[in-house]
């Protein structure tokens, strides 16, 4: 079987115990107790959905570029800003 690395990216938010894990290129989520957790689960659903996908499937949700860049919009009564944590 041939196949091939790519590089995507993994955005992590965490909702209430839970960390919520989406892949923008191809749409996909996943979720996990931990920040590792939604990363493994997440990198399999990816995987997954490359297995099972058809082509055309594929074509219709690759994106074929995603630019993650930070946004810093003044937002009224708040003093601070969100903490990151990489």
């Amino acid at each position: 079987m041939n196949t091939k690395s790519f590089q995507f990216t993994a955005v992590i938010e965490r909702e209430d115990d839970w960390f919520v894990a989406t892949c923008p290129e191809v749409d996909v989520v996943s979720q996990g107790k931990s920040i590792e957790d939604a990363r493994a689960n997440l990198l399999e659903a990816v995987e997954l959905f490359f297995e099972a996908a058809s082509p055309s499937e594929i074509k219709r949700r690759l994106k074929k570029e995603t630019y993650v860049i930070p946004l810093m919009p003044n937002i009224p009564g708040v003093k601070s800003k969100p903490s990151v944590r990489a």
